[in-house]
């Protein structure tokens, strides 16, 4: 009885090798899994960028920036440390959307290929949103329904 106690204890304590396990508190946040998703996009898409084109380097280091800023801010203690974090998060997914956008207008990607990133990033700012107006302590936020909504998106 005592051997067969031992070896499910063993067991249990074995580190499972599965995708799903998580080991940090960043890695059960869907805004960090969608993030990690994007950059997994755009490493391919960015192989049809020249890298000698400054958006491409902008692109990477942003892209790269929206999960590590994820990951920093939920390891952090305070609401106000946690937010400064997802806001630079948020402001590097946005930058994200507009360097997709430079590189059409250059004629290096077509809308069409630029939309499924879009999609990926469009929910990742609006979660980063979600967590940074619920741990900043003193921030003011106006309703976006004032200025007109969201015109002039494409």
């Amino acid at each position: 009885m005592h051997h067969e106690l031992e070896l499910e204890l063993e067991h249990e304590l074995e580190p499972s090798l599965e995708k799903d396990m998580k080991y940090f508190d960043h890695e059960k946040l869907v805004v960090y899994a969608k993030s990690i998703e994007f950059v997994g996009w755009l490493t391919d898409i960015l192989r049809e960028v020249p890298k000698s084109l400054s958006v491409w380097d902008q692109l990477d280091r942003a892209s790269t920036s929206i999960p590590l800023n994820i990951a920093e801010g939920t390891g952090k203690f305070t609401g106000d440390d946690k937010s400064r974090f997802y806001d630079s998060a948020r402001g590097s997914a946005l930058e994200c959307a507009a360097c997709l956008e430079v590189l059409v207008v250059k004629k290096i990607l077509t809308d069409e290929q630029i939309v499924p990133g879009k999609e990926l990033l469009n929910p990742i700012v609006a979660m980063l949103f979600g967590l940074i107006k619920s741990t900043a302590q003193n921030r003011v936020y106006e309703d976006s329904a004032e200025y007109g909504g969201e015109r002039g998106v494409r």
